[in-house]
């Protein structure tokens, strides 16, 4: 790729990729780690709602805190020297506020916070590109990891199945809640709580909601078609990928081909699957021709039972300790690594329980909504609501347990500004989504 050489030439000539991060906790803190031992990367500013937290988090690493501006002003890192701001809140409100001020700024964006490129990426990337910069999402993620992957398989010559991640899924898991979730993971809520573990963010993990988000993300960067009803989190080993992540007309988990999907590293009883890919990520792709199948036995990949299909996977991804990939691409070769160009999917709020008028919905990973992935085309037509604009806000009529809740089961303010772009993303993106659908 290159980018090592280009980084010690940035660092020879004195002129490092100045870069600011929003947001300072463990995925932050991972790629913290690295900048001390990359040459040609400096960081030189951190925002954090807690800045003492944000500096403890540096020194913890031993990247050099007293040459970093450190503030809870994150206005003040994009209107700084940064080459590249990295936007690491997990908030989609917020990331969405601290990309559009950063493009607005000419700053180049990478968006680990998957939640906000699922709720309006598309635009966001529209946005970079009028800009003259660079919208990325985040290497070490895995929705980067899986584009790049869809990208190799496609640059070779391949026609993609399917490609996705692994998790551990059980549909019961779809009404975790933070009162639950330690549970599922086999810690006690004292051992969670002595690891600084947020029980809403794992449950979000565990419910299925991140899993939709990201999936959203790679259909969006990819133009893979997501399930029509939700990710069907199928059991599969790395071994058996080729034979489940095919078309159900030749005996696999798909509706058609170029699909995103999730595999399980558990059977459907709850007992675990060898060698399962619950850490990595994947791509499913066709041998077109007698000869390209040869060649898939002859070099020993694994594929299904005729052949046809096989499968490439990294069976782990580092999350902060890559985002540097990220910030190079961006900085030095205005690339993305990865990027929504469509909006293909959705992530959409699903009700918990039945939920009645006046109460109020507490987002990702909470007691009252899980995400769920659906097409875009879908999400328009119903109206549904993105799982991105369902926190702090309150229900306005009854929403039975299970169904998908739309804009008009409750009271969004019109005037906040995640909602006002994610209505922009909706009405410039729409007709193509429709269009795609067809």
């Amino acid at each position: 790729m290159n980018l090592h050489k280009m980084l010690q030439a940035r660092a020879t000539a004195g002129n490092p990729v100045k870069v600011a991060c929003i947001g300072a906790g463990k995925f932050a803190t991972m790629f913290f780690s690295r900048v001390p031992h990359t040459p040609g990367l400096e960081l030189v500013a951190v925002a954090d709602l807690a800045p003492d937290r944000a500096r403890a988090n540096l020194e913890r690493v031993e990247c050099d805190a007293g040459r970093i501006h450190i503030t809870d002003d994150a206005d003040a890192v994009i209107g700084g020297e940064a080459d590249v701001i990295i936007e690491a809140t997990g908030n989609p409100a917020a990331g969405i506020r601290h990309a559009l001020a950063a493009l607005k700024a000419g700053k180049h964006v990478v968006m680990v916070n998957v939640e906000a490129d699922a709720l309006a990426g598309p635009l966001l990337a529209r946005r970079a590109a009028e800009a003259g910069v660079v919208y990325s999402l985040a290497y070490g993620d895995q929705p980067a990891l899986i584009a790049e992957m869809v990208d190799w398989a496609r640059a070779a010559g391949f026609r993609v199945m399917a490609a996705g991640k692994g998790t551990k899924y059980l549909s019961a898991y779809h009404d975790s809640t933070p009162d639950t979730v330690w549970g599922h993971y086999g810690l006690s809520p004292e051992d969670a709580a002595a690891g600084g573990m947020n029980p809403q963010m794992f449950n979000s993990f565990l419910d299925g909601t991140k899993s939709a988000i990201e999936m959203a993300a790679v259909a969006n960067a990819t133009g893979l078609t997501p399930p029509a009803d939700g990710l069907g989190f199928p059991p599969a080993s790395r071994d058996d990928l080729a034979e489940v992540c095919r078309p159900a007309a030749d005996g696999g988990a798909l509706a058609g081909p170029g699909m995103v999907e999730v595999v399980s590293s558990l059977q459907r009883d709850g007992s675990p699957i060898d060698h399962d890919l619950r850490w990595g990520v994947y791509v499913t792709f066709e041998g077109e021709s007698e000869y390209a199948r040869r060649c898939f036995h002859e070099y020993g990949l694994a594929t299904d039972s005729t052949g046809r299909y096989a499968a490439m996977y990294k069976p782990y991804h580092l999350i902060g300790l890559e985002l540097g990939i990220s910030v190079a691409s961006a900085a030095l070769r205005g690339e993305p690594t990865a990027a929504p160009a469509e909006f293909r999917g959705d992530a959409v709020a699903v009700a918990k329980r039945d939920l009645t008028a006046g109460e109020t919905l507490d987002g990702e990973g909470g007691y009252t909504v899980w995400g769920k992935l659906i097409p875009a085309a879908r999400s328009l037509v119903e109206g549904a609501l993105p799982i991105g604009l369902a926190g702090d806000v309150k229900v306005t009529r009854p929403v039975a347990k299970g169904a998908v809740l739309t804009k008009a089961d409750v009271a969004l303010d019109a005037h906040d500004q995640a909602v006002r772009i994610r209505a922009e993303m909706e009405a410039a993106f729409g007709t193509r989504s429709a269009e795609a659908a067809q």
